[in-house]
C-alpha cells in the first residue's frame, strides 16, 4: 500500500518545471520535495506528497484530518506494543 502524506511548504526554490522544488514540513520534519506537479503551490499552501513528489494542493482542513488519523494509529500501536 502506498500512502501521500500532506505537508506544509514552507520555502521555495527558485526553478522552473522539473526543477521547482521547496521544504515542506510534516509536522515537524523538513523535506525538500519535488513540486513540478504542483506549479501553483505557494508557501503556506499544503500539499499531499508521495515518494518526494507533491502530487497537489489540499484544504489545511484535509490536512489536519489526516494528521489526526496518524496520531490514532499511532496511538493505536503503542497499544498493540504493550499489549500481551
Amino acid at each position: 500500500m502506498c500512502l501521500a502524506i500532506p505537508g506544509r511548504i514552507t520555502s521555495l526554490e527558485d526553478g522552473e518545471g522539473l526543477a521547482r522544488r521547496g521544504q515542506v514540513d510534516f509536522g515537524g520534519v523538513g523535506k525538500e520535495v519535488n513540486l513540478a506537479f504542483v506549479p501553483e503551490a505557494k508557501v503556506g499552501d499544503y500539499v499531499l506528497v508521495h515518494v518526494g513528489f507533491a502530487l497537489s494542493r489540499v484544504e489545511e482542513s484535509e490536512a489536519q484530518t489526516v494528521f489526526a488519523y496518524l496520531r490514532q494509529m499511532d496511538e493505536l500501536l503503542e497499544l498493540r506494543e504493550g499489549s500481551p
